[in-house]
């Protein structure tokens, strides 16, 4: 079963269940999936519909981020569920030695030797990590081995 029809088979399980919190998590990220393949003008693969997940993760822990600025608690909550529900169709992450194993053969295939390499670097670990590990982790990581 490919990754979209397993979140719409979610979505009806969460009707069924009346769990209308996790209903409307569900129905954003159908949403902007449908977006992308109108955009596209094509069915998204599931590394394109991965892409879809990761970047709503992204907007979810900047908005985190924003409203516990603002002392909104309560936004805070209803973010941090959707985070949840988003972060459940992501592949299995990377553990830390891993990542690092990967940064460290990324280092070497590119034959990067300044942070001003670390575009290439970067271009190599994207392929590689895409949705199994955060690419904030990893570009602070990168940029360490570089300067180091």
């Amino acid at each position: 079963m490919d990754l979209k029809t397993q979140i719409t088979e979610e979505m009806k399980t969460a009707m069924r269940a009346r769990d209308a919190q996790r209903l409307s998590a569900i129905r954003l990220l159908l949403a902007a999936i449908k977006q992308k393949e109108v955009d596209e003008r094509k069915d998204l693969s599931d590394e394109e519909v991965i892409a879809v997940v990761e970047k709503m993760i992204k907007q979810r822990r900047e908005s985190i981020a924003q409203y516990e600025k603002a002392a909104r608690v309560d936004l805070v909550e209803v973010e941090k569920f959707e985070l949840g529900v988003l972060q459940a169709y992501m592949p299995q992450a990377l553990s830390e030695s891993e990542v690092e194993e990967a940064v460290a053969q990324a280092l070497t295939e590119s034959g990067a030797q300044s942070v001003r390499d670390m575009g290439k670097v970067m271009g190599v670990l994207k392929n590689k990590l895409a949705g199994r590990a955060d690419m904030s982790v990893v570009s602070a990581l990168v940029k360490a081995r570089l300067s180091g």
